[in-house]
């Protein structure tokens, strides 16, 4: 058996690896080294995935990979490798794909046995200690695992090939014959209608996930069709899971899931991506409802990231941890007395008829805090006035936090990923277009800053990620690239910065040059020049972000219409006819569907012109505040140089025939110039 702090983790990049670099497993991260031991000691690998703020993967460890006996059973018979799933999706991709065709399901701690070839022949998910919960222990497993790869070698051989075959079967794009019509945005609707749920909001039951993508889908829909129940489904669930416990009512921002079907118990880590993703639909919820409540789920959620997820050179951090001292939502969690001694007793009692604090705790014998009515219920039933129940209870939460300040924090990964970084990137320039916040413009300009200098090649090329100290590691996977195209037209929207669009259409042609199948259309997962693994995927379907052939496409289609880059759009077109299969079916295609709505259109390109600061910019208020999710949207002075409307030709030929003039074409056909903010008004108010 080794000794303490001998395996080969100490120094990786990944907040994960680096948690088991003192475990007595003599664990290898992925690479030549590993490959090459399992395959000169022609051994099995046992190869776990997992990420830094998963529960269960601490727990794991804990029981099993900190046990001295388990590791001396892996140390004589397996070659260990462990990967974080965040730095490595592909591996990830790849071996969930072979744990739910074994066991029908799938998760994180992710347990792979593979052979030295890299086929996949036996795993699962977690293996607890000893023999419970119906599942066999993972000493058992591996003893067992051990045993048939010494004397039953040809079976494993033949369940190696065919479990490797059904994954690159899996892989396998059969999207099936499909139109690009309206009619797979109507299907989805029907789809979600049928299982939403009318008492709590969201859709199926525990657990339940914030499905933010489906829900701005479902705004889409509303506006298409004027369908008042798409829209009430998403802004009732959106109401619920921010009254909810997994909302953070004191610092912001949202926890991963709900456990159970009333958004009261949350898993309790957060993810960058959860929150990226959830803003816009809170923003697009404020749009087309005007619900000052959404407004403040923004505000609230964006501060958080500035105040705790935010790196001092701009990027963002990857996550939060569910355990602090060793204990599941401990940081965030009340008694009572607890809520009590910081408040004292007259506010504790208000504050805890609003959020649900009771002696017996609604959790474990702890308080979660929840909201079960709206401030307006709240006001009525206490017979207060809004506004003074409102400072109240800002007064109430202000003290709580800053007593869970003094708090042992969870630990956060500080890991900075190119994707999730981006889809941030653009939660923060949406944010600022309809909010004016100025932070919210600074936090996104400073964090692509970073991006383009410090994970970007000198041939252009991406990095996936990067961590304090250290170079940045692993090339970027096609959702960095196309994530980071779509910021970066957000963010001209936000700044009408034309190098914005630059970077962005210099790195779409390096996304085409990498990923794209010139056989059959469509963007790969990996770069052509990426390691060489068992299957090369090409992969439709959301998973807990949006997959990167349905942000390519939409990061294409409005890159399109700002260029007049003909040969984008018809990559994006082709990428939905091979996914037409896909969207019919509208299986966790939410964001392709999202990316069909505006390739129907119709969308509406809007010129401002102009040099009164304070017209213009009430004119791109005008035009922001409405929920126009098929549009792009450009801006210029009157006097202009000529290469920005080389760069972005919409604006070319337009001129300023006012304080403000407004171009709006749409379908190929241009409108005569809106002179003025009362014309523009008036096309609003019509429009609407």
């Amino acid at each position: 058996m080794i000794g303490h702090m001998a395996n080969h983790l100490a120094n990786e990049s990944s907040l994960y690896l680096r948690q088991h670099a003192s475990n007595p497993v003599d664990w290898y991260p992925w690479g030549e080294e590993a490959l090459a031991r399992a395959r000169e000691l022609d051994r099995p690998i046992f190869l776990s995935i997992g990420y830094s703020a998963c529960h269960w993967c601490h727990v794991r460890e804990h029981e099993s990979f900190e046990d001295p006996e388990t590791a001396a059973i892996l140390n004589e018979h397996f070659v260990s490798i462990k990967v974080d799933r965040e730095e490595r999706p592909d591996l990830d991709q790849i071996y969930m794909s072979a744990v739910q065709l074994l066991t029908r399901q799938g998760g994180w701690p992710m347990s792979m046995f593979l052979t030295p070839d890299l086929r996949p022949f036996f795993g699962g998910t977690y293996f607890p200690p000893d023999d419970r919960y119906g599942r066999p222990s993972f000493r058992r497993v591996l003893l067992h695992v051990a045993r048939l790869w010494s004397e039953q070698r040809e079976a494993i051989e033949q369940q190696a090939g065919q479990l490797t075959e059904g994954v690159q079967e899996t892989m396998r794009l059969d999207s099936g014959p499909g139109e690009l019509s309206e009619a797979a945005l109507g299907h989805a609707a029907a789809v979600l209608r049928r299982s939403f749920d009318s008492v709590h909001g969201g859709f199926g039951s525990a657990p339940k996930f914030p499905h933010a993508l489906e829900l701005r889908l479902l705004l889409r829909v509303a506006q298409r069709y004027q369908d008042d129940y798409a829209r009430a489904m998403a802004r009732f669930t959106l109401e619920h899971m921010a009254r909810g416990g997994m909302y953070d009512h004191l610092g912001g921002g949202f926890h991963r899931y709900s456990t159970d079907e009333r958004w009261l118990v949350p898993h309790f880590e957060k993810m960058l991506y959860d929150n990226a993703l959830l803003t816009p639909a809170y923003v697009e919820a404020y749009q087309a409802t005007g619900d000052p409540f959404f407004h403040t789920v923004v505000e609230e959620t964006l501060a958080y990231v500035l105040r705790e997820m935010t790196s001092p050179e701009g990027p963002f951090y990857s996550t939060q941890d569910a355990d602090s001292e060793g204990v599941e939502g401990k940081f965030f969690v009340w008694s009572s007395a607890e809520v009590e001694q910081v408040l004292g007793k007259d506010d504790a009692e208000f504050f805890a008829s609003v959020y649900d604090v009771t002696p017996d705790g609604n959790w474990e014998e702890r308080n979660i805090l929840h909201r079960g009515r709206s401030d307006e219920q709240e006001a009525k039933l206490l017979r207060v006035p809004i506004k003074e129940l409102r400072e109240r209870l800002q007064r109430c939460r202000a003290k709580l936090l800053e007593t869970r300040h003094r708090r042992i924090w969870p630990a956060r990964d500080e890991k900075i990923l190119t994707s999730w970084n981006a889809l941030m990137i653009a939660a923060f320039a949406q944010g600022y277009q309809v909010l004016e916040r100025p932070e919210y413009l600074s936090a996104a300009q400073r964090a692509a800053g970073f991006l383009l200098s410090r994970m970007r090649r000198p041939d252009g090329r991406l990095w996936r990620t990067c961590t304090a100290g250290l170079e940045p590691r692993f090339n970027a996977y096609l959702e960095d690239y196309a994530f980071l195209i779509d910021a970066l037209v957000t963010l001209y929207e936000a700044d009408f910065d034309a190098v914005w669009i630059e970077m962005a259409a210099g790195l779409a042609d390096v996304m085409i040059d990498q990923f794209w199948d010139d056989a059959d259309g469509g963007f790969f997962y990996t770069a052509r020049e990426h390691e060489k693994l068992i299957t090369r995927a090409k992969d439709p379907h959301d998973g807990s972000i949006p997959s990167g052939n349905s942000m390519a496409v939409t990061a294409l289609l409005r890159l399109a219409k700002l260029t007049g880059r003909r040969d984008l759009h018809d990559r994006a077109e082709k990428t939905l006819q091979l996914f037409a299969g896909v969207l019919s079916q509208s299986h966790a295609a939410a964001q392709m569907l999202i990316a069909l709505d505006l390739y129907l259109g119709p969308v509406q390109e809007i010129a401002v012109v102009g040099n009164a600061p304070d017209e213009v910019a009430e004119a791109l208020r005008l035009l922001r505040q409405r929920f126009a999710p098929r549009r792009v949207l450009a801006y210029k002075p009157a006097a202009t140089l000529s290469s920005v409307e080389k760069t972005i030709p919409l604006l070319a030929g337009k001129q300023a025939l006012g304080d403000v003039t407004t171009y709006i074409c749409r379908d190929f056909t241009c409108q005569a110039p809106l002179i003025g903010l009362a014309a523009l008004r008036n096309w609003a108010s019509q429009d609407d």
